[in-house]
């Protein structure tokens, strides 16, 4: 019987091209996070603790919301949980928050699930070392994905910059505290961005 090799990724694999159907098999070394972009492997760094602080602000109002409208998300997904492949684009993503509205699909296999289950709202915080890939290159593969709609929470910025599937393109707003963004994917939910950038600060000076 044969035997599947397992390719094993590490830091010094950083910038090597790989097809996107070997990386989705691949296992990669303890104590680092990997993506694929554009068919290159890229080691992204392990999020400094106000990245954390501001995920966790972030899903907190999505959890509050979701406990009272059960039927509108079906789960909240991090970055470790979940994994988006963009075929025609060689690209694997882990965002930092994935919204789900619709169940798990059916499929035999966790392959299947994951190239058929669809996010439809996905959300990344920048730090210094994704915003090229956070501004350039992800808004094109979210929007083949079928995404419909992808937030880029800005620390360095103050913003939240909204694009929104609108006849067929992105439809871009950016969104300054104090304003709120009421989005028709949740219908009543209202994002704060404001209590998010205050919550990374509280949860800080705490430390």
């Amino acid at each position: 019987m044969s035997q599947t090799t397992v390719t094993t990724i590490g830091p010094a694999d950083h910038g090597r091209r790989m097809s996107l159907e070997e990386f989705e098999h691949a296992e990669g070394q303890e104590g680092h996070l990997y993506e694929l972009s554009r068919g290159v492997i890229i080691v992204v760094d392990v999020p400094r603790p106000k990245h954390l602080l501001l995920v966790d602000a972030i899903r907190k109002q999505l959890s509050t919301y979701r406990e009272s409208h059960s039927s509108v998300i079906f789960a909240i997904a991090s970055g470790g949980e979940c994994k988006l492949l963009i075929e025609g684009l060689e690209s694997e993503r882990h965002p930092d928050l994935a919204v789900y509205k619709t169940p798990l699909p059916e499929g035999d296999t966790a392959d299947e699930i994951w190239s058929h289950w669809i996010p439809e709202l996905v959300i990344e915080v920048v730090s210094a070392s994704s915003r090229h890939r956070d501004y350039n290159e992800k808004p094109e593969e979210y929007f083949r994905l079928g995404v419909r709609e992808y937030w880029i929470v800005d620390p360095e910025t103050g913003t939240l910059k909204v694009f929104r599937r609108t006849r067929g393109r992105w439809a871009e707003r950016t969104i300054k505290p104090p304003q709120i963004y009421k989005t028709p994917l949740l219908p009543g939910f209202e994002l704060s961005i404001e209590a998010v950038f205050k919550a990374a600060e509280t949860g800080r000076k705490r430390s």
